[in-house]
C-alpha cells in the first residue's frame, strides 16, 4: 500500500446521496479477478444515463478526489468500489457520510475518507468546478486556493497506516522481530510443536 500523507488536485464534483456500492461498481464488473481494469466500470450508468456526467469531462480526468453526498457507499460490501475507485486514480472521497463497511473497505486500500459537514462539502462542490483542492492528513485539513479550510476527525490508528503506507501483512511484517522472538522462545519450551510432532509420536 502507498504511503498518503497529502492529495492535491481537481475533484470530481459528484455529489449525489446514497451512491450505494452497486453504483460505484456494477455487480457483471465482478467476475474479474484481477483489480485492473475496474476504473472503466465505475459509476457506469451514471455514464450511461448522462452523456454530460462528471466522471467523463476531460477537466476531470485521473482527479485524486471524489466529492461526494451523505451516505457514500451503502449497500453491499464488495471490495471492488474501492478498487475500481483506486483504478480511476481516486486516493481520498470528501461526503458528509459513509457507510461503516465501504469505509473499511477503503481505508484496507488506501483510500482516506473524509467526512465533513454538508456546508463544507457544499462550498467544495462549487470549488472543485474550476480549481484544485488539497487533503493534508498530517494536519487533517481540508483547503482550497480560496482560503477555505475544513478540519477533520480520523482515527488516530487509520490516520497512522494510510501515512505510513501500512495494510493488514504491513502491520504484521512491522512486528516481525516479536514474532521472530516468540516463536523462539515456543522452540525452546515446547520443541514438540516447533517440531510438528504430536505428543504420542
Amino acid at each position: 500500500m502507498q504511503a498518503l500523507r497529502a492529495v492535491e488536485g481537481r475533484a470530481i464534483p459528484f455529489g449525489r446521496k446514497n451512491i450505494d456500492t452497486d453504483l460505484v461498481i456494477p455487480a457483471h464488473w465482478l467476475k474479474t479477478i484481477s483489480r485492473e481494469g475496474l476504473g472503466e466500470g465505475a459509476f457506469e450508468s451514471v455514464r450511461a444515463d448522462d452523456p454530460d456526467n462528471v466522471f467523463d469531462q476531460p477537466r476531470f480526468a485521473n482527479a485524486p478526489i471524489l466529492i461526494a453526498g451523505d451516505n457514500f457507499g451503502c449497500g453491499s460490501s464488495r471490495e471492488h468500489a474501492a478498487w475500481a475507485l483506486l483504478d480511476m486514480g481516486v486516493t481520498a472521497v470528501i461526503a458528509p457520510s459513509f457507510s461503516d463497511i465501504f469505509a473499511s473497505n477503503a481505508f484496507k486500500n488506501g483510500i482516506l475518507t473524509v467526512a465533513l459537514p454538508q456546508d463544507a462539502v457544499d462550498r467544495l462542490l462549487e470549488v472543485a468546478e474550476t480549481d484544485p483542492v488539497s487533503i493534508d492528513l498530517e494536519a487533517q485539513t481540508v483547503t482550497t486556493p480560496f482560503q477555505d479550510r475544513f478540519a477533520f476527525d480520523i482515527d488516530p490508528f487509520r490516520k497512522h497506516c494510510l501515512m505510513e503506507g501500512l495494510d493488514e501483512v504491513g502491520l504484521t511484517l512491522a512486528r516481525d522481530d516479536a514474532i521472530a522472538g516468540f516463536e523462539g522462545q515456543l522452540a525452546a519450551d515446547r520443541p514438540w510443536i516447533a517440531h510438528g510432532t504430536g505428543v504420542g509420536a
